[in-house]
């Protein structure tokens, strides 16, 4: 039995949409829904597998670690413009059409792949507020059929102003002209904790600023309300008059909090896609702890 649960007026398809909306959007023809769940190495999950035995109908998987640039040596970093444009041609995606993603933690890594399509110079695309749990929860439908693919074209124009390479974030953190946001645990950014990644050193980009991304969410893993994130920013000492440099573990969460960013409207944001991974394994960048 379904709960029925109206869309909110919260609702935004170009940055998050709640349970209510995609049920009353299923069956809108260019409506195109991703399951872009993935976890830690230590979760013990398999994003595959769990997308295989049940997901929202006619949902795509979008695998993180392979649509990625698989000729560098760091985790799942943004794909070639034209191997992105491949795989969601094969996957049925391309112009016209509204992408929802979603997945399997609540709201984790569907971020991610929204910040990848705005990359992509692609606005129409939302994250499912609660992903899968709260879709189940609610008792709406799933499936376990693939979905039926028809190919539809795709173009991309690359948005550069929202990526960061390594460079670029040491300059920003030397010069002190955009806020660097770290969006892993306080125990990781302080450095008293080792790096799930093995030979990466312990601690944070100098000057940067904890917002864990756990702040941004409800305990149903649904993101809070504007003026609640403006508060968590506030307290974390964020000045929203500058420029923000997202920062994680591997640049998966960093994503969390471009799209909190996004949701109280500040436009001016990008994500440092090497995040940790890459800082942490250089000796010669400076690391701050505590």
């Amino acid at each position: 039995m379904t709960n029925l649960v109206a869309p909110s007026p919260l609702d935004d398809p170009k940055t998050l949409v709640s349970t209510g909306w995609l049920a009353a959007h299923m069956k809108d023809p260019d409506l195109r829904i991703l399951d872009a769940s993935w976890y830690l190495p230590d979760a013990g999950r398999n994003a595959r597998a769990e997308y295989e035995e049940a997901h929202i109908p006619g949902a795509r998987f979008f695998d993180i670690d392979e649509i990625s640039d698989l000729r560098s040596n760091l985790p799942h970093m943004a794909p070639p413009t034209e191997k992105f444009m491949s795989r969601m041609r094969a996957m049925g995606v391309g112009d016209g059409h509204q992408v929802v993603v979603y997945d399997g933690a609540g709201l984790f890594s569907a971020a991610r792949v929204w910040w990848l399509f705005r990359l992509m110079g692609k606005m129409d695309v939302a994250v499912l507020d609660g992903g899968l749990p709260k879709w189940k929860a609610e008792g709406h439908e799933l499936e376990d059929m693939p979905p039926i693919v028809r190919d539809r074209h795709m173009t991309v124009s690359r948005q550069n102003h929202l990526v960061k390479d390594v460079t670029q974030v040491a300059h920003a953190a030397k010069l002190a002209q955009a806020e660097i946001l770290d969006a892993r645990g306080a125990p990781r950014f302080r450095g008293e904790v080792p790096e799930p990644r093995p030979g990466l050193r312990s601690g944070h980009i100098p000057g940067s600023k904890n917002v864990p991304f756990s702040t941004l969410l409800n305990a149903d893993g649904t993101m809070k309300p504007a003026p609640e994130l403006l508060q968590v920013f506030a307290e974390a000492g964020v000045d929203l008059s500058k420029p923000a440099i997202t920062s994680c573990g591997s640049g998966v969460t960093a994503a969390i909090i471009s799209l909190a960013l996004e949701r109280v409207g500040h436009r001016n944001h990008s994500l440092y896609d090497g995040s940790w991974a890459e800082w942490g394994m250089y000796e010669d960048l400076a690391v701050a702890k505590g």
